[in-house]
């Protein structure tokens, strides 16, 4: 049986665990809002007419800052449309998933929403086809208190106390040939400074987020970011990533890598705004929001391509409602492990998306609401993984991968909260058929104990929840950890994931 080693140590950090970074995003995309949060008409909706059922999963998912209202949705999307009386709402045609808009719900709604569910609001503006005047309104909106139009317009719309939105994107992939109102690094770097700085004389309070690639494979990836943080270094606090993976042509192998990926992906911009920083001599970092990633199967035949008359673009249609597997959680499991080894740079991440669109939960119009299999390590990691992200120092082999090379057969990320001594492991067994034995070195923590231990496996690793099995896949206890002499021992089966919690 092949084995691997870690030590942990509580003095080696590499960075503070913002709960930002189990974010999530809600895009006014197929069943995303209309049938996901939203369903009036659900023998659990609530006075609202968001679903009860779903708000409960939501919270067991732990999410943080949600984004919103898109995605590529937004740079077509007016925000006054979908404020005041529901009467006074016009519908309208979304070019980005040829698909009718009604506006039920907007930014007091959703705003509302993330009450229930207790998240925060993270809002994108559209650059695509609006710019600053808009960004501003919307800011006023949302955020100034009474005695000035917009804000008197809100406490009218019966939401007296402003929102307060911290957060800010400025556009969506602007970089994408796809997107409305595309632009190149120049004019959009020219337009996102003119409008960060136009938000910040009205809230100078405000952390925004610019736009970066829309994936690392783009022609313009790299010089992109580097034109951009050129023109808005002084103006923001976060630049984008965006990233999905998906199994390829059967390459199990090279899919359970895609984390190795992701490193390399979040270490070039790191390198880029860097550069940028000691290009303009400046002493602030500027950090990532890796606010879109996960699974997505974008091979697969999608409905949207089959939406072409312009008569009968649908409400709601089912667009992106990919079916995850135990191969696929294990793979976001270790996508969350990345992110916390980068926890001093990547300090926002938003999985995308949150209800029926690539998403860990799965609704049913007027039935259930169950949990995918990428909701687990999400769920859990959110939930142990507080304080400070450790350097682990990790002994393991390697195999061969078509598309990465040779790559660790274990990956591997620990979290430890001083105030109360907790520990969190996460491990990952790449292997696709070989257990693994993990020997980790707890000495430097002090007499610990076991708390918890989860691992996500299963004989068949494309094994999926769905309406008729919903708990076909779920996590269970990993009865091989023990504890003695300062030293863990775990086995974790082929293709796996799991958490240890210590204390």
């Amino acid at each position: 049986m092949p084995s691997a080693s870690l030590t942990l140590d509580p003095h080696f950090t590499v960075g503070t665990v913002q709960r930002r970074l189990f974010g999530s995003f809600v895009e006014h995309l197929g069943r995303c809002v209309y049938d996901g949060i939203y369903e009036p008409g659900h023998p659990t909706a609530d006075t609202e007419g968001f679903r009860a059922d779903v708000i409960e999963l939501v919270r067991e998912l732990g999410v943080s800052a949600i984004r919103y209202p898109g995605g590529n949705f937004v740079s077509g999307f007016r925000w006054e449309d979908a404020v005041g009386p529901h009467g006074d709402r016009p519908a309208r045609l979304d070019l980005a998933w040829h698909s009718t808009e009604t506006n039920e719900v907007g930014l007091d709604e959703f705003a509302g929403w993330l009450d229930k569910v207790g998240s925060e609001l993270m809002y994108a503006v559209n650059l695509g086809t609006r710019g600053v005047l808009e960004a501003l309104d919307v800011l006023e909106y949302a955020n100034i208190r009474s005695g000035t139009k917009l804000s008197d317009q809100r406490i009218k719309n019966g939401r007296v106390e402003p929102y307060r939105v911290k957060m800010w994107c400025l556009g969506n992939e602007m970089d994408g040939p796809w997107q409305l109102g595309h632009r190149n690094a120049e004019d959009y770097g020219k337009l996102a400074s003119q409008t960060a700085k136009a938000m910040r004389q009205l809230d100078e309070g405000l952390e925004l987020v610019v736009c970066g690639s829309s994936n690392a494979n783009m022609p313009t990836f790299g010089s992109w970011e580097h034109t951009v943080l050129l023109h808005t270094y002084d103006d923001v606090d976060f630049i984008s990533c965006h990233v999905y993976y998906e199994e390829r042509d059967g390459d199990a192998a090279s899919f359970l890598a895609t984390a190795t990926n992701m490193d390399h992906f979040i270490e070039s911009v790191v390198a880029t705004a860097d550069t940028v920083r000691a290009q303009l001599n400046r002493t602030k970092r500027i950090n990532i929001s890796f606010d879109e990633w996960n699974v997505w199967y974008q091979q697969r035949f999608h409905a949207e391509e089959q939406i072409t008359d312009i008569e009968q673009w649908p409400v709601a249609p089912r667009l992106l409602e990919d079916s995850y597997s135990v191969i696929d959680a294990v793979v976001v499991g270790n996508l969350l492990i990345s992110l916390l080894k980068h926890a001093d740079r990547v300090t926002s991440a938003s999985l995308a998306q949150l209800v029926n669109v690539i998403a860990p939960i799965m609704t049913e119009p007027g039935g259930a609401a169950w949990r995918q299999t990428t909701f687990f390590p999400f769920a859990i990691t959110s939930r142990l993984a507080v304080g400070e992200a450790l350097d682990v120092k990790l002994t393991t082999g390697t195999y061969d991968t078509a598309v990465y090379g040779a790559v660790p057969l274990v990956d591997a990320v620990a979290t430890h909260d001083a105030g109360t001594g907790r520990t969190a492991i996460f491990l990952v067994n790449r292997s696709l058929d070989a257990a693994t034995t993990v020997s980790v070195d707890v000495s430097h923590l002090g007499p610990v104990s076991l708390l918890e231990t989860h691992t996500l496996a299963d004989d068949d690793i494309y094994a999926t929840n769905t309406l008729a099995d919903q708990d076909r896949v779920r996590v269970a206890p990993n009865e091989s950890a023990a504890v003695a002499d300062g030293t863990l021992t775990i086995e974790l089966p082929a293709v796996s994931w799991t958490a240890v919690s210590l204390g």
